[in-house]
């Protein structure tokens, strides 16, 4: 093919599948490759996979026939599509997904994108192609960087991987053997990637990595520097006016980190901290690493050092040998706690971790009423989160327009989605709102007079919600 090409590219699961899949964008941008976001129109299709949801390889066998379908009509057109699966169940199947769907010609796992060019040169001499190594290879050696319009095209909030895998080996999970061991990003390449980032015009950075604050990497001085130290430096780019991770670990709390939350303006008052239950025994089970104390307790000073965090999580309800009382621990954990937001998933076997040869497997009709017995729960503390924020006034960056006429869109320091009645050259901008109305999904505003604050561009990033609100938005 000659000229332009076109790749689309289809994410699944987590925020680090959505890096990846702009990382892979970045790489075959120089081998003549354009995105579009219409999979009839591409020469390209990239599948870029996640293992960690129920049935999520399924998922992808029947998006797969969707593509297939249009593989045919472009044939039928005269125009070759290739069609890759890449991320997760890209490593996890294999060779499977060739044998069950040979329109496929090309699967590659998470560690390998970097290698898109040559493996796509020889799809194109006719060969199908599966690469799920473990190269030796830093991948982010290799890949390009963004362009500065890419980059703007993507707007003004950004994910930075700083570290990728897991060492923890929780018996539910497929990480360890999808996305390997724990590796982390030295301080100095993050940096320059933030700062590049921040000269295209990006405010917020979110670091991320499958197990984010086991983070290790070499600072500058030669020595290993933790998640909180890491922080302190992005939060010196200038430009960038927030600061976000995620995921974390429990056992990896550490007192850096906590520093960084009381110390850093630019970092944002709100964790996504997973427990996955609130019953010790099913947590060994889990082989977690942590008790229901342990993360009470990592919970207790964070909210010391910095009274305004709120936090989110992650359950599993229906794991292996659950009991009523076990998953009322976990109820009940959701009381004490009073999660912000949380996500909540019935188990779901994984072949080839442990817990999927464990017996006591709990039966499907259980596991869904208790899923939505603890959904309701969560969902009447975010509703109760979200509505002592009427009246508040946070700082809002904003980062599109609405479904509106005249409305724009941005993120409060809690991530709730707020919407305005603004111009759109605020988009990029961090403005005092004082929130007037709530609903499900949003929150509403009207933008501070100017006669009553300072200047926006002085003033610290969370300067407003730092000073005004109590605990947890009063809770």
């Amino acid at each position: 093919m000659s000229g332009v090409r076109k790749v689309h590219i289809k994410s699944f699961g987590c925020q680090m599948n959505v890096y990846d899949s702009h990382r892979m964008a970045d790489t075959l941008a120089p081998e003549g490759f354009a995105e579009t976001a219409r999979p009839d129109d591409a020469d390209l299709v990239i599948l870029n996979t996640c293992h960690i949801r129920e049935k999520a390889a399924e998922k992808v066998f029947s998006e797969l026939g969707r593509v297939r379908a249009l593989k045919i009509a472009a044939a039928r057109e005269g125009r070759r599509m290739v069609i890759a699966v890449a991320g997760c169940v890209a490593q996890a199947e294999g060779a499977e997904i060739l044998r069950r769907a040979p329109a496929v010609d090309l699967v590659v796992g998470p560690q390998s994108y970097h290698r898109l060019p040559a493996l796509l040169a020889r799809v194109a001499q006719g060969e199908a192609v599966i690469d799920t190594e473990f190269p030796v290879e830093d991948k982010f050696d290799v890949l390009a960087a963004p362009s500065r319009a890419a980059t703007r095209a993507r707007g003004v909030s950004a994910f930075v991987t700083v570290q990728e895998g897991c060492d923890k080996f929780c018996t539910f999970c497929v990480v360890p053997y999808t996305r390997g061991a724990e590796v982390s990003r030295p301080v100095e390449k993050i940096v320059a990637e933030v700062a590049r980032l921040a000269d295209a015009g990006v405010r917020e950075i979110t670091l991320i990595g499958q197990n984010v604050n086991a983070y290790h990497g070499t600072g500058p001085d030669g020595r290993s520097w933790r998640l909180g130290a890491l922080l302190r430096r992005v939060a010196e780019v200038p430009g960038i006016a927030r600061l976000r991770y995620s995921t974390s670990h429990p056992c990896d709390v550490e007192d850096s980190l906590i520093a960084a939350h009381r110390d850093l303006p630019a970092l944002m008052p709100h964790l996504h901290l997973p427990v996955q239950s609130g019953s010790d025994r099913i947590l060994a089970a889990m082989n977690r690493r942590h008790s229901r104390a342990d993360y009470l307790a990592a919970i207790a000073r964070l909210s010391t050092a910095q009274p305004a965090l709120a936090f989110s999580s992650d359950f599993i309800v229906g794991f292996p040998g659950e009991s009523e009382a076990d998953f009322q621990a976990t109820l009940s954990l959701v009381e004490e706690v009073g999660y912000a937001g949380a996500f909540s998933f019935k188990y779901s076997l994984r072949p080839g971790t442990p817990a999927a040869d464990m017996a006591d497997q709990v039966a499907e009709d259980v596991k869904s009423e208790r899923l939505q017995r603890l959904q309701q729960t969560i969902d009447r503390h975010q509703k109760a989160f979200n509505a002592r924020c009427l009246g508040r006034t946070f700082d809002v960056l904003f980062e599109k327009a609405g479904r509106h006429p005249g409305q724009i869109v941005g993120r409060s320091p809690y991530l709730q989605a707020v919407q305005v009645l603004a111009p759109a050259t605020l988009i990029g901008e961090v403005v005092p709102v004082t929130i007037i109305e709530v609903s499900a999904n949003s929150l509403f505003g009207d933008l501070v007079s100017p006669a009553t604050h300072t200047n926006l561009k002085s003033r610290p990033a969370n300067g407003t919600f730092s000073a005004s609100v109590e605990s947890r938005i009063g809770g």
